[in-house]
């Protein structure tokens, strides 16, 4: 049964030595999306095989038409989705070797969301 989080993704951010100590708006902005991702998934064990589907919000400068236009229509734009990967991985998992196969895509949507499943 697939789990929904009405999160915004958030890609991990390049970490660097000074980020334990001088806090850039990135890495407080990802620190506060996998706290709250790890509440919305207290009760889902996200396993080493996963269907993964995210939604990222449309710009509010877009017209009603274009949002329609473009609502769930593949996002092609910055965040990579292997970035967006990454911050569930970390997030979720203790070890995130324990992943053999995933499937993921990401997509334009009213609210950002995201839809994870165990295969």
């Amino acid at each position: 049964m697939p789990i929904v989080m009405k999160i915004n993704p958030v890609a991990k951010p390049r970490m660097t030595q000074s980020d334990k100590w001088k806090k850039r708006k990135c890495v407080l902005v990802y620190r506060a999306f996998c706290d709250e991702l790890r509440l919305q998934s207290r009760n889902f064990e996200l396993g080493g095989n996963y269907k993964i589907c995210f939604y990222l919000p449309m710009p509010k400068s877009w017209s009603k038409k274009k949002k329609e236009y473009m609502k769930g229509t593949p996002h092609q734009q910055k965040p990579d989705l292997d970035n967006l990967i990454k911050s569930i991985n970390d997030a979720l998992l203790k070890d995130d070797s324990v992943v053999y196969r995933f499937e993921a895509s990401k997509w334009w949507g009213d609210k950002g969301k995201i839809i994870i499943q165990n295969f």
